[in-house]
């Protein structure tokens, strides 16, 4: 089992000082797997940055434009969420381009499976628009250069983060190609993503979201891929599944209130796994997005390098969240949200 992870030192450059989205991120899931002695086991990818083309088959000139002039000038905020240092937009060129190498290793055969372990994160950035902590929309540029140069008929996005991809969405939302999938709390940031949003033209029914409402955990995600995912996936029948992996749902993140274990992650890995090695030859791409609590989120990340490299018993190190109140029962979203992509 040949498994890949992209990281360098660039990464901790994007100085977004006591910001939630900060380099202590990713050194913290690399001293995790030190460690733990799972960089032993998976091949390290170096990173290069993505070109001028390639960060054009997704974003605008004059964005791109925009975010280098405000790097130039020393930083500043691209939004009120949004922060670029001096060095920002050269990162975020190696995120982009960190992402592409893993998308190439994997789908020329060198590697099974491979994850990105990259920031500034990207699932928020649009075709103009930067925002929620994202300046270059990492995967969406990763999948816009797998249709292009690899002309792969069918590209599934599977994105777990809490927040909703609104910038992935866009950008393909009226691509037939391309099926993007969204688990994500609804009614939070950035306020998109409602079920009614399934694509357009001959697209549509190529975007499932699926809002959950807050407290759902390991069981109601269970649910859900159980019901909608696997048999959406299935049918579409996709040539490669590449992941936008947020670990901001677990239960012990401030920055949403969904109650999910490291086991829950283990659970869809697992099955996002298992559906890329039945329908598209174990192809499968993970790109960080969020994910705030660095104990949670760098465990997490080693709990789903345990699965791609074919681990049986994963520990949950933190476990489950005690809790009186009962979780939310979705039984009717699951029913309104099958009957709108007729998932039977």
């Amino acid at each position: 089992m040949r498994v890949g992870y992209v990281y360098d030192p660039i990464y901790l450059k994007h100085d977004t000082g006591n910001h939630p989205e900060n380099a202590n991120r990713v050194a913290a899931i690399m001293r995790y797997l030190e460690r733990t002695g799972s960089w032993q086991q998976i091949n390290l990818l170096k990173p290069r940055l993505a070109t001028m083309e390639e960060i054009s088959l997704v974003h605008t000139k004059q964005y791109i434009s925009e975010v280098e002039a405000l790097a130039s000038r020393g930083g500043g905020q691209l939004d009120l969420d949004t922060i670029v240092s001096p060095d920002s937009y050269n990162v975020a060129l190696y995120a982009a381009g960190g992402t592409i190498q893993a998308v190439d290793a994997v789908i020329n055969g060198s590697l099974n499976s491979a994850f990105a372990l990259v920031r500034p994160p990207g699932h928020h950035a649009s075709t103009g628009r930067g925002m929620g902590f994202c300046l270059f929309n990492n995967v969406a540029i990763a999948v816009a250069y797998i249709l292009h140069k690899y002309k792969l008929e069918r590209i599934v996005i599977v994105d777990f983060d809490v927040h909703h991809g609104n910038g992935t969405q866009d950008v393909f939302y009226s691509n037939p190609r391309v099926l993007y999938i969204s688990t994500h709390q609804t009614h939070h940031y950035p306020g998109t993503g409602s079920v009614d949003q399934i694509g357009e033209g001959e697209a549509r029914g190529t975007t499932i979201n699926i809002p959950l409402p807050s407290g759902c955990g390991d069981e109601e995600y269970n649910q859900v891929f159980g019901q909608i995912i696997i048999p959406a996936i299935r049918c579409f029948g996709p040539k490669i599944i590449v992941v936008s992996a947020g670990y901001d749902g677990h239960w012990s993140d401030g920055l949403a209130g969904m109650h999910l274990s490291i086991a829950g992650f283990v659970q869809m890995t697992r099955i996002i796994k298992q559906l890329a090695d039945e329908l598209c030859d174990g192809r499968l791409v993970f790109s960080l997005e969020g994910g705030y609590n660095l104990t949670a989120l760098s465990a997490s990340v080693g709990a789903t390098f345990e699965v791609l490299l074919g681990k049986e018993d994963i520990e949950d190190k933190l476990g489950q969240l005690s809790l009186e109140d009962k979780a939310p029962n979705i039984t009717g979203l699951m029913q309104l949200i099958k009957g709108i992509h007729c998932i039977h």
